[in-house]
Formats: C-alpha cells, structure tokens, sequence
C-alpha cells in the first residue's frame, strides 16, 4: 500500500516537472514557483513588519536617559540570543553561500536572525530590516526549490529570487529590489546571475502585492523631496561633484567600521558582552542626538521638514556614521542600506547650506546614491530605488552619481564576499 501512494507522488510530481502546455506563451510551472515564492516572500514580510512596528512603538516610551538602559538591554538580549540559538551571520555569510554554496541558504539560521534583529531594530539600533528579511525570505527560496527537486542554477535562482522579494517588500520597489538581489552578488565589475533576473521580477512582484494589501502601501515615493526642476545643463556636473563628496565619506565610514572592528576583536568576551557594550554607545548617542536612533526609514522625512543648524547637521552626520559602525561591528543584526541612504540624506542637507542655489532634491538624492553605491557596489540598483523612494524622475544625474560613488570605491569591498574568490583566499592568506 505505501508503495502504491509513493508511486502516485512520483507520478504528481514528474507531472509537475513538465511545463503547462500553453504553447504560444513563455509559461511554466517555474512561473507558478515563483510567484507562490513571492506571495510566500510578501506574507513574511509583513508578518515580520508587523512584529517590528510593535514593539518598536512599544520600546519608543522609553526615551530621553531611558535609552541608554533600554538599548544596553536589548543588545544583551540580542547577544543571549545569538549565543545560544547560534550566529546567523550577515550579509557577508548571505552572499557567500549564494556564490559559493551552490546558492543555497540554511533555513536553521532564520530564528536567531529574526529574534535577534527585532531586539536590535526595534530599540533603535542603526539597522534596518533588509537582512533579516533577506535571509528568511532567500532561504524560503532555497526550501521551495528543494521541495521541488530543482538543481543547479534553478536552484540558485529560486534564492535570489526569494531575496529579491524581501528586498522589494522593505523598499516598495519591485524593479530595484530584483537589481539589488542582482548586483549585490557581483564581483569586480561582473553580475553573474542575469539567469535569475525573470525569477526575480516575479516573485518580486508577488511580493510587492501582497505586502502592499496587508500593511496597506502606497504607490508614491517613500521621502518626501521637494520637486526637482532642471535649472541648468550643469546640473549633471553638480551631481558627479556632491557624488564625489559623498564618497569621501562612504570610505570614512568603511574605515571607521574596520577601526570599531578590531576594537571589538580585541576584546576576548562572549558576543553578548559585545553586544551589551554596543548597546550602550547606542543609547548614548541617541540619547545627545535623538534623530540617530533608529535605522532612518521614517527619520529622513523628519530630517528634511526639520530646520536643524550646520553644527547639529554635522554632528547627526558624523555621529550616525559612528552609530552605523558601532551597531555593525558589535554583533548587532540588521541591514545598513537605508542608515545609509540617512547619512547622504544628513550630508545634501549640508551641502545645501553652502550652496543654497542648488537644488535640495539633487544635492540630497546626489549623496545618497553615491554613498551607498561607495558601500554596496550597486549602482544600477541604487539609481532605480532611489529614484522610486524619493520620487526624483530624472534618472540620469541619479545614475552619475552612483557610477562616481562605484568607480571611486576602494578596490577591497566593504562586503569582503563580493571579491573573486583567489582574490579573498589571497587576503585570508596574508592575514595568517
């Protein structure tokens, strides 16, 4: 009798296999795959943001000196966490096992990335929920492809398109969160995974609408710039120029990053010390500067409407990148893509104020696309996103300035799991 009915699920299963014999159209079972990885993808999302919102509402009432205990507190929580359910690593660990595992990523690691980056987001550390979405919803990829016995760049495909449905859910952006998925892969100047791109757009899609039904999304743009008007041909030289500040300060934060790094490494403790220690530079920045708290997705509309003087805007830059590095290297768990894009919002703000005959809107998206694809290597990507969250129509000066934040990156990424992999072996080697 058992091997009656296994029969019959080889049969069900060897007709799933076969695609959906609609002839004059590009149409298989992989597209229904996908898209039911996407409805999957935009489900956890939400249930995921929903969480997030609610006990970071519930953890805001405790403001002013309160912030300093609050945040110690839970980076300890996060560290326990990670302690004892295991490290579920970041987005360096995401991107290796894509490249070099085959694609696949471990649904094991998913309860300590979640409970871990709730206690840290939600305190108002300066990350954001990208990578926490990002390995739940990859690894939900990796799952549905096995069930389905899919191998090889079917496979890989299936996570990347799970990432890129997380990716979209947090940013509103279908098409930039599918790029993004894309290009955060690459190496040097090369994206590999174009075969990916349709698995991407799809279950991107699906993801999109189902969290835009349930947490009720709208259409329009994220940050509320003022309108762009080009006011002269130059504008475009304008953009290479902010850009090229910008990147100063994406290499300034990837060095202030390595310096919190080996202070951290110095420091022989378990990660719930680190993480305890983290949370309480936290709380004291936040505390002096509140606006740094949290990872800027709703900060950076405050920061725009806010008439903050030149020394508080330097001071809100110099200390959010000081709290990004901090919350990065002492065992926090999140994404650094918006606290980013808050820093380049902070650095047009004061680039504004010296060249007040410049458009805001450019010297702000200017500085944002530059900083991130300084960081990220995601030029194209960050032109799409950028231009969705802020509503700045015109791609071209946008697009400028990512490539100048790119082509000026230091050639040692940020993410070390970007390099060729005889390029990481080599640096691996030196260092021993």
């Amino acid at each position: 009798m058992k091997l009656k009915k296994k029969r019959k699920l080889i049969t069900y299963l060897n007709i799933l296999d076969q695609p959906i014999q609609f002839n004059p159209f590009v149409f298989s079972r992989k597209f229904i795959l996908w898209a039911v990885l996407g409805l999957f993808g935009g489900l956890i999302a939400s249930v995921y943001w929903i969480i997030l919102e609610f006990f970071t509402h519930q953890l805001a009432f405790f403001d002013d000196w309160l912030v300093i205990p609050t945040m110690a507190i839970c980076g300890l929580l996060a560290g326990l966490v990670i302690h004892f359910i295991g490290d579920p690593g970041e987005i360096h660990l995401i991107v290796n096992n894509i490249r070099f595992n085959k694609g696949k990523l471990d649904p094991k690691n998913n309860p300590s990335m979640v409970l871990s980056s709730l206690f840290c987001i939600a305190s108002g550390g300066s990350l954001g929920p990208e990578a926490p979405l990002v390995q739940v919803t990859g690894s939900t990829g990796t799952w549905l492809g096995k069930l389905f016995r899919l191998k090889g760049e079917d496979l890989r495909s299936m996570s990347i398109a799970g990432m890129a449905s997380g990716f979209t859910a947090l940013f509103g952006a279908p098409l930039g969160g599918s790029l993004f998925s894309l290009e955060i892969l690459h190496h040097e100047h090369a994206v590999e995974y174009y075969k990916a791109i349709i698995p991407a757009f799809v279950a991107s899609s699906f993801s999109y609408m189902v969290f835009a039904l349930i947490i009720h999304l709208g259409i329009g743009p994220t940050w509320d710039l003022p309108a762009y008007h080009m006011l002269s041909k130059f504008d475009f030289a304008y953009a290479i120029f902010f850009a090229i500040i910008a990147t100063v300060f994406g290499w300034l934060f990837i060095y202030c990053t390595k310096f919190f790094k080996n202070i951290f490494g110095k420091i022989s403790t378990p990660i719930y010390i680190h993480t305890l220690i983290g949370g309480v530079a936290l709380g004291l920045i936040a505390y002096f500067l509140p606006i740094t708290r949290y990872f800027g997705h709703h900060e950076i509309n405050t920061l725009i409407i806010s008439d903050f003087s030149l020394t508080m805007l330097v001071l809100i830059l110099c200390f959010k990148i000081v709290a990004i590095a901090i919350t990065v290297t002492s065992g926090w768990r999140g994404g650094f893509i918006i606290p980013l894009f808050f820093t380049g919002a902070t650095l047009g703000l004061i680039i504004h104020q010296f060249i007040p005959s410049i458009s805001l809107s450019l010297a702000i998206v200017s500085c944002m696309a530059a900083i991130n694809a300084c960081v990220t290597r995601t030029p194209m990507s960050t032109t799409i996103l950028l231009a969705t969250l802020t509503g700045f129509t015109y791609f071209i000066p946008i697009l400028f300035a990512s490539l100048t934040g790119y082509f000026l990156a230091p050639r040692i990424p940020f993410i070390s799991s970007q390099m060729q992999k005889t390029e990481a072996s080599n640096i691996v080697a030196k260092k021993q």
